[in-house]
């Protein structure tokens, strides 16, 4: 059978993120990059089927494309080893330190930022001529959705900023439940399916993800959005990198690992 039970991989789950501490700064850099390109490609395609079809849940059913193809091609979001990195240490895994642990994590988000602000800035060149005519439709409702989300939540100060941290922790749980779907399955076929349905949910009810505002903020200021890079850091990235910390790792793989990596004998029935 193609599926593989939780025992094995909340296994392949640790071994992973072992590796993923040990890995070169060159392999991490450049997943981590190709990983940000992909996803904020597959943004695009979303906000361009929204505003095309008027239908945000269309954008949800496409989105996750690009989360499958940047995983099956290997390449790593920070929001995914958010979750997987610690196991290795908290697994006692020889040589892995809190260091290396931080050190995945930094490298992995540089790569994200700097594949993210580069489809950015093409993507800017693409809907605007080279900045040569007005944002069309699609350029505007990025605009928009970037504006919402950074003085939107400025407008409620303490509570917005609570709020983003909130969905910042429901979107990780989402999106390491997709990390880890992937695992469940020997096919290609079941892990695209088991890693569509909860990225599925999280761009459905419009939670925070760290690499996807890497991308869609920038383009907004790019485009015109009247929002500094402080307003966008404060309101929205730092709360939501807090947040899809505590979910990736406290929610999603922490709680495998506890229960399946680290199960507890069975009470005897006598």
């Amino acid at each position: 059978m193609s599926y593989v039970k939780p025992a094995d991989f909340v296994t392949s789950m640790v071994d992973a993120g072992e590796a993923k501490v040990f890995m070169s700064t060159r392999d991490t850099i450049i997943r981590g990059a190709m990983a940000g390109a992909i996803l904020a490609i597959a943004v695009a395609v979303a906000i361009t089927t929204i505003v095309q079809t008027g239908i945000g849940i269309v954008g949800a059913l496409v989105f996750p494309v690009g989360f499958v193809i940047l995983n099956l091609m290997g390449f790593d979001l920070v929001t995914g080893v958010f979750g997987l990195a610690p196991l290795a240490k908290l697994d006692k895994r020889r040589g892995v330190t809190w260091g290396g642990v931080l050190r995945n994590w930094g490298l992995v988000g540089l790569g994200n930022l700097i594949g993210s602000l580069a489809v950015a800035f093409l993507l800017a060149v693409s809907l605007t001529m080279n900045f040569a005519i007005e944002p069309n439709a699609v350029a505007q409702k990025f605009i928009g959705v970037s504006t919402a989300r950074t003085l939107g939540f400025a407008e409620y100060g303490f509570n917005g900023w609570v709020t983003v941290f909130v969905r910042g922790v429901f979107c990780n749980w989402m999106v390491c439940l997709g990390v880890v779907g992937a695992m469940t399955s020997k096919s290609v076929a079941g892990k695209v399916i088991a890693m569509w349905l909860p990225i599925f949910i999280f761009f459905a009810l419009v939670f925070e993800h760290t690499v996807v505002n890497m991308f869609l903020f920038p383009l907004g200021m790019l485009l015109g959005a009247e929002f500094t890079i402080m307003e966008w850091l404060n309101w929205n990235l730092i709360p939501t990198i807090l947040g899809n910390l505590v979910g990736g790792l406290a929610i999603t793989t922490g709680m495998l690992y506890l229960t399946h990596g680290k199960t507890k004998p069975a009470r005897n029935a006598a």
